[in-house]
């Protein structure tokens, strides 16, 4: 049976010293059939390790219901790796941050307004043990015990840069070990005196995470905690976007030159990220330090690994320094996927918001306005709906706590958007006796705060107003993406710009298919969905990302569903299919 310890202020596997060599690959940002490339290319890179956090929000979607089939199939994930003779550290959170929506919690938390997030209460930890009931005896049978690969595990994630509820730290750590989790544990933060006495545990190994001056963190690492292995836990070899934002960009070299320090330290390392992937459907996150800023659908980060799986030339650089350090020299046999310039595909039949609301979920009335999470719609977009009756001087159109996106319609014109820290456009609105006008609101869920301290980050409206008078009574309609079977179609006449409103078109794909990128010119904002598959965001308006993944493995040889929903309008109805990606201009 193998092992893996620390002993002496070093790692020893099987009795001898070793320096884990980790990338980052989360499971569920990348398509399940794309799982042997992406790590194959990890091992010939010259890594020992894979590492992945696991994503609440996604294997719990509603309390109680759980999901690790597909995509979520974390069994079969770290099952691929340790048939490549990886090992794998795994990072359960609960609290995960990854830019990924809520850090990773279920929004359902957000149901109970009194519930504390991440600290010691008994509420919010028995809502963890029953995630972890499921999920860690999954992980447990892949441990080094069970002859499996597992070889550590993290406790919390960045604890630090939250709060610094050591019970709650240990009742992670206990629960993990009720589980027979008997690998090695350890904590990660940041190398602020502050983030490490808030997120770290004296009975467990801690390492650093830090994307930049390598001997000045591990010595901060080594003054906090001396006499342990030095690790960083996460070395971010790039970052992630923000729309508005510019593409971020790291040079090869650079990061190749920082691995080199690093190993000559004696360290181990863990790339974040080796492979990023895309933040599929609705799951990007957002930061918020007085300004909302939600992540791009990407999750490229200037990996070693593009966004499709292409080694980058990081990739190379990278190789280099680990083969020279270790005189393995491994040879290339991944190859890189096909990828195919399919051309456009005319969006020839339209359904505009008011045609089909019937499709999604039944509506919900009330007297005033109900967060998205009240009624079980944690993502996407929902649409609030009321009747305003004269006589009404003009006032303005106000929505309070509008978190985070706001579409306005008056009698079914486009009347002007709202959006959280940015666009505010005037709306105003006046009534004589006797009129009345409808008022529509699509709302949109752009992602949750997923670090730091505002991450319960509540969707929706809270009340409507003109001038300081609130309006009562309100309709709201869920809009559940998995109802598109029933939307009525029409036929598309024209080009006209109209707001709001689902256009569906079909690609022929001859053969096998291969991977591509979906331009969505003439388009603003809004998300791609083919073959049911939910591609992700668009918002060019905004940038910098211009284009969306779109794996060979949702397309089949054949017709291809393609069907965009356009919050903003449209002035052409077509899109393209490139095989070149377009992540937008760099700093």
């Amino acid at each position: 049976m193998d092992s893996f310890c620390v002993e002496g202020g070093q790692f020893l596997m099987n009795g001898k010293p070793y320096t884990v060599i980790s990338g980052a690959m989360h499971y569920f940002r990348v398509p399940r059939q794309c799982w042997y490339d992406r790590l194959l290319k990890l091992k010939e890179c010259g890594f020992n390790t894979v590492e992945t956090y696991t994503c609440w929000n996604l294997h719990e979607p509603n309390e109680g219901t759980f999901d690790f089939s597909g995509m979520l199939d974390i069994d079969a994930y770290i099952s691929c790796a340790e048939a490549l003779g990886l090992n794998v550290i795994v990072r359960p959170g609960p609290y995960i941050c990854a830019e990924w929506d809520m850090g990773g919690l279920p929004a359902w938390l957000l149901r109970e307004p009194a519930l504390p997030l991440r600290c010691h209460d008994e509420r919010f930890i028995e809502k963890v043990r029953h995630y972890y009931d499921r999920l860690l005896p999954i992980v447990k049978a892949h441990l080094l015990s069970n002859g499996g690969r597992v070889i550590m595990m993290q406790i919390e994630n960045e604890y630090g840069s939250f709060g610094d509820d050591h019970d709650y730290m240990r009742r992670v750590a206990e629960i993990y070990q009720e589980h027979g989790i008997d690998c090695l544990l350890y904590t990660s933060d940041g190398t602020e005196l502050s983030m490490l006495s808030g997120g770290t545990l004296p009975e467990y190994l801690c390492v650093a995470n830090f994307g930049s001056r390598p001997r000045e963190n591990f010595d901060a690492l080594t003054r906090f905690r001396p006499g342990q292995p030095k690790m960083c836990g996460e070395y971010w070899v790039g970052w992630f976007d923000h729309w508005y934002g510019c593409h971020h960009v790291r040079e090869p070299r650079e990061v190749a030159s920082l691995v080199r320090e690093m190993l000559d330290e004696g360290a181990s390392l863990n790339f974040y990220m080796f492979h990023g992937g895309t933040n599929f459907g609705f799951m990007n996150g957002a930061n918020d330090y007085g300004t909302y800023e939600p992540t791009v659908t990407s999750y490229d980060y200037c990996a070693l690994l593009s966004e499709a799986g292409d080694r980058t030339p990081a990739y190379y650089e990278v190789k280099r320094v680990i083969e020279k350090k270790t005189g393995r020299r491994i040879p290339l046999t991944a190859s890189e996927s096909e990828k195919r310039a399919y051309g456009a595909v005319r969006l020839d039949q339209i359904c505009t918001l008011f045609d089909s609301l019937e499709a999604f979920a039944p509506a919900v009335f009330a007297p005033e306005c109900a967060y998205m999470e009240d009624l079980g719609q944690y993502y996407g977009y929902m649409l609030y709906s009321t009747t305003l009756e004269g006589p009404l001087e003009e006032k303005p159109l106000e929505a309070d706590f509008l978190h985070d996106r706001a579409v306005v319609f008056l009698d079914g014109r486009f009347a002007g958007i709202r959006e959280r820290s940015r666009r505010q456009d005037e709306i105003r609105i006046s009534l004589a006796a006797g009129e009345s006008v409808r008022l529509d609101i699509l709302c949109e869920n752009m992602g949750r705060v997923n670090y730091g301290p505002n991450i319960r980050d509540r969707k929706g409206i809270r009340g409507v107003r003109t001038g300081l008078r609130y309006h009562f009574g309100w309709q709201m309609t869920p809009f559940r993406l998995d109802r598109l079977a029933a939307l009525r179609w029409s036929e598309l006449t024209n080009a006209q710009s109209r707001a709001c409103a689902f256009l569906r078109g079909t690609l022929r794909v001859d053969g096998a298919p291969c991977d591509t990128f979906l331009r969505t010119d003439g388009f603003h904002k809004g998300i791609a969905i083919v073959n049911g598959f939910n591609l992700g965001r668009y918002y060019n308006d905004a940038g910098p990302q211009r284009t969306l993944f779109v794996p060979a493995e949702i397309l089949h040889s054949g017709e291809n569903e393609v069907i965009i929903f356009e919050t903003d309008g449209f002035d052409r109805c077509e899109v393209c299919f490139t095989d070149t990606p377009d992540l937008g201009p760099t700093k």
